[in-house]
């Protein structure tokens, strides 16, 4: 059994409480916890109790009979594992009786079980072996098992659907270990028992195959199951792995810890890490299983160049590629000035390779040209909760929500987006917290398993402003708000002007019920529920930022929050549920343009000079350019270059044609990236990117928690993304010389306060750490913001008047397209359509209520045109009543799919984050793809080809050759 590969399991869950007991177990004083179980008392004292049903992540069961121990002035042998520990017990738990029972235990479950441990792919790995080993067991005296045992007594043979793992019901042991994990972990309840004696067994649904069931294959049974019964396909592929590395996962921004466990160079499996304090041993589809688009075969591993979008692309060296790019972007400045180009970092690399992306853009270009991804998608995030709190970041950590009593959930869906996290809100919720839906569609957590939201406010899109106002309005005009805590933590004049306003009767539930589409009442009974708390929990996504009030909604959600004196303790709070693995930490680098690192104003003389003195340059004190305004200026030709890293804007931002025409204008667009993307067709220069699996660094997760990120396999190109841009800097003539990422974060750490305690050595110490971490924190940082004051001081309230968005339904457009998430999906798809999670999610859909398709004539899985201001695409068509009347929905996971050809280009009055969830549109039966999707087709092929008709690397070239 590979021993180092294995976590401590302490058998049942840990449990505090005040009180402690004081016992004796084999001969030795223990004190724990009361309420602690025998078995992980024993465990504490490093006495192994043995077991198969119990496991620290579960609570306990007490099936398996394994664990039983003998008390001193007790009758029987009750199981440890559910048995509470008491003050002055005296337990024994290895007595020849005992041994006796358990060896005559584990007789009757391998009598019931094959023994095929020689070829079986759990070999080493498996707790019904080790048992045996424990418990002496060498021979059964009842028979074993056979393969035409198991079909006499009709079991299935082996369950191979679901594409990351096997089924195997013969090797089963009833331990239920899967079907709690489902329950208690997940919250899916897709697993059961069927069947009677030794014919029951573990069934997916009503003994439906895997991928025919509710399962939603994070994982959770296969990491909990005890034999080979659940088996990952890798592990009996490749074998069990040798080594492990811990690192932080790549989607989205939960920021889950895995374990990679590795054979040679070959990652054999993700295991989601227990210590991992942000999912402490839980995962998704996406992180446990969907790493393989790491080595695809459409993986770039050789730097490339070419002149025109229409030319072949030729393979250069490392050299010859920067040394292109480099001479490009100097011709550029040297004709049309410093400002003629910029960059746009990404989400999806580290803390370390953002800053140095920025950093070559503010020292090397010597411009502020610099954005990212956040400005489509949290942008309003940083504008609104800067503005009332002082800092744009999640108040609480994701554990805080198993402290709050109300949950109110605004424009995020986190089954499909946040996973894991839903995972520990629905636990919540099962143990009796109220929740409060606010969003267009009936998302999962509305009503599923075990769970049903008090309300579910169903606006219309483009209304959040009048929802959220509507909600202030009633805790305002009927005494709810916390008048201490605003009186102790708030600015007093703008709460006065606030209340003023909100308590207008222009603003109540009643006066925007027509504009919500949301009966009032409802609108009250929720604003009471959240503001009798105690303790109530705002957590919100795209479907709040996305809007042309985006910043509005945040500030209007942040003065809720306030007024209630929901702010500075466990379970309560305001948190963004960031969309991808660092989009915090791509904020916190200074990714912004009137932003340098730490959220500190580029026209800020004294940062700037620190800056200065650091860098060795003269910062531009100005702001740059934002992504939409990069568009704006290169179709007015004053913008030529851009280097552009780990960020797919094709595909992501709005009004698809208008950002592409904006690339064809330019001269030198430099893409650093692991697949020839969407962006990469309009490129000259395509630097090969590094995943997750082959960086070393640090992701910052959506409650600030700052992990690393562990090299586990060497670059496919040879070269990690933050070697490429330091290369490149150095080719513009401004020379960087880090030989460590670590270097990287010691400069950020000297430069930012708020990362002023950031360490590599802290993080390998206490796993991770959460910013503010400074010489002000505990060493590990701050887990729960504004405790005591605001970061700002006194919190501040902003009046937030509802303006009607100015993509408005008419007869030619009588629809409202929002857009949104699915689980298996990841973004613009570019590494979940590369792994088998297309199975699940296939293509784009548009959902359309059966009304609404009724009275066009639309059947499920028509084909239908969606036609916009902005653009036309073709989908097929989802009937579905998740969607309400007058209201369509769709993924943008799918380039083909043109999700973004029909959005617009209207967005946030703060900080230009596109609209993407309020576009006007007609919906009509079609039988041919859209003109758009014909052009795409006949570019991409075209593309395609010249990808396929690479010119080797040999013989080299130079930029001067093309």
């Amino acid at each position: 059994m590979f021993e180092h590969l294995k976590e401590t399991d302490y058998g049942t869950p840990r449990r505090t409480s005040a009180q402690e007991v004081t016992l004796e177990i084999d001969g030795q004083s223990v004190t724990v916890a009361a309420g602690t179980s025998l078995m992980r008392a024993a465990l504490e004292a490093s006495i192994q109790v043995p077991k198969l049903c119990a496991t620290d992540s579960l609570e306990p069961f007490g099936s398996c009979r394994l664990c039983l121990v003998e008390i001193e002035g007790r009758r029987g042998f009750p199981a440890s594992c559910t048995t509470p520990a008491e003050q002055g017990m005296k337990v024994r738990t290895q007595t020849p009786k005992l041994q006796q029972l358990r060896k005559g235990v584990m007789e009757l479950y391998i009598s019931d079980h094959p023994l095929d441990c020689l070829t079986c792919a759990a070999s080493g790995d498996c707790e019904l072996q080790d048992m045996a080993r424990v418990t002496g067991l060498r021979e059964v005296r009842y028979g074993s098992c056979s393969a035409t045992h198991f079909k006499d007594e009709g079991l299935k043979p082996v369950d191979t659907s679901n594409p990351y793992f096997n089924y195997d019901p013969s090797k089963c042991i009833v331990c239920n270990r899967c079907v709690r994990a489902c329950e208690e972990t997940q919250g899916t309840f897709a697993l059961t028992i069927s069947g009677r004696g030794f014919a029951s067994r573990v069934s997916p649904g009503q003994d439906q195959p895997f991928m025919e069931s509710d399962c939603v294959s994070c994982g959770a049974c296969v990491a909990a199951c005890p034999t080979a019964t659940l088996q990952e396909k890798n592990v009996v592929e490749l074998g069990q792995p040798e080594h492990s590395v811990i690192t932080t996962c790549a989607y989205c921004g939960v920021g889950c810890g895995f374990k990679a466990e590795v054979k040679n160079q070959t990652v054999v499996r993700m295991v989601p890490w227990k210590d991992g304090k942000a999912n402490e041993g839980h995962a998704c589809v996406k992180g446990r299983f969907a790493w393989g688009y790491a080595t695809h075969q459409d993986r770039i591993t050789q730097p490339m160049i070419r002149k025109s979008i229409r030319d072949a692309w030729q393979e250069v060296s490392w050299d010859e590629a920067i040394a292109y790019a480099a001479s490009e972007f100097k011709r550029i400045q040297a004709k049309d000035g410093k400002d003629a180009v910029g960059g746009i970092t990404s989400s999806r690399c580290t803390n370390e390779e953002v800053y140095l992306v920025q950093k070559l853009i503010r020292a090397a270009f010597g411009n502020n040209n610099v954005d990212t991804c956040a400005r489509v998608c949290h942008s309003p995030t940083g504008y609104g909760m800067g503005e009332t709190f002082g800092t744009s970041a999640g108040t609480q950590t994701f554990k805080s929500v198993e402290q709050a009593d109300v949950v109110l959930v605004m424009g995020s869906n986190p089954t499909a987006a946040h996973p894991v996290f839903a995972s520990r809100l629905k636990k919540r919720l099962r143990n009796g917290a109220k929740l409060i839906v606010v969003d267009p569609r009936e998302i999962e957590l509305v009503s599923s398993p075990h769970i049903q939201a008090a309300h579910h406010l169903a606006l219309k899109p483009g209304t959040n402003v009048a929802m959220i106002t509507a909600l202030a309005h009633v805790v305002v005009t009927e005494g709810l708000v916390n008048e201490a805590f605003v009186a102790e933590r708030c600015d007093t004049k703008s709460f006065n002007d606030w209340r003023a306003f909100v308590a207008k009767p222009e603003n109540s539930p009643e006066a925007f019920e027509s504009v919500t589409g949301v009966p009032s009442a409802e609108v009250r009974a929720a604003a009471r529920l959240f503001a009798s708390g105690p303790n109530s929990a705002i957590y919100y996504g795209l479907g709040v930022t996305e809007h042309a009030q985006g910043s509005t909604t945040v500030i209007g959600i942040c003065n809720l929050a306030m007024a209630c004196g929901m702010i500075g303790r466990e379970g309560v709070g305001v948190n963004p549920l960031r969309g991808q693995n660092n989009v915090q930490g791509s904020c916190d680098m200074g990714s912004f343009p009137h932003d340098l690192p730490g959220y500190r104003h580029i026209g800020n003389t004294a940062v700037r000079e620190q800056f200065n003195a650091a860098w060795g340059v003269t910062l531009n004190p100005e702001p740059g350019l934002r992504i939409p305004n990069m568009f704006d200026a290169a179709l007015d030709g004053t913008f030529k270059g851009l280097y552009c890293v780990g960020e797919d804007i094709v595909q992501s931002d709005p009004n698809t044609q208008h950002v592409v025409s904006a690339l064809e204008k330019m001269e030198c667009i430099v893409v650093q990236d692991l697949f020839l993307n969407e962006t990469a067709k309009y490129a000259h220069v395509l630097l090969p990117g590094s995943s997750f699996l082959e960086k070393d660094g640090t992701f910052t997760n959506a409650e600030r928690r700052i992990s690393r990120v562990r090299k586990v396999m060497p670059p496919l190109s040879g070269m990690g993304d933050w070697e490429a841009t330091m290369k490149l800097t150095n080719a513009l003539g401004y020379p960087m010389h880090y030989s460590h990422p670590e270097q990287i974060m010691q400069e950020i750490a000297s430069l930012t306060p708020s990362f002023q305690g950031v360490s590599y050595d802290k993080i390998e110490r206490l796993g991770s750490v959460q910013w503010p971490c400074n010489e002000n924190t505990v060493e590990a940082g701050t887990s729960l913001m504004h405790i005591d004051q605001f970061v700002r001081g006194k919190g501040k309230f902003f009046n937030t008047q509802y303006v009607a968005t100015d993509e408005k339904v008419t007869r030619k457009y009588p629809l409202i397209l929002t857009t949104g998430r699915i689980l298996s999906q990841y973004n613009v798809g570019a590494q979940t359509r590369r792994t088998e999670n297309s199975r699940w999610h296939s293509e784009d859909r548009l959902e359309i209520h059966p009304h609404d398709a009724q009275e066009r004539g639309i059947q499920h899985n028509d084909w239908v045109g969606i036609d916009s201001r902005a653009g036309q695409t073709v989908l097929r068509a989802d009937v579905t009543e998740r969607i309400q009347p007058g209201v369509v929905y769709t993924t943008f996971h799918f380039p083909e799919s043109g999700a973004n050809v029909i959005t617009t280009d209207n967005s946030d009055w703060a900080t230009n984050c596109p609209e993407y969830k309020v576009t006007a549109v007609q919906v009509m039966p079609v039988a041919q793809p859209s003109e758009w999707q014909k052009s795409y087709a006949r570019f991409n092929a075209e593309q395609r080809a010249l990808a396929q008709a690479v010119l080797p690397l040999e013989p080299a070239v130079s930029g001067a050759d093309l």
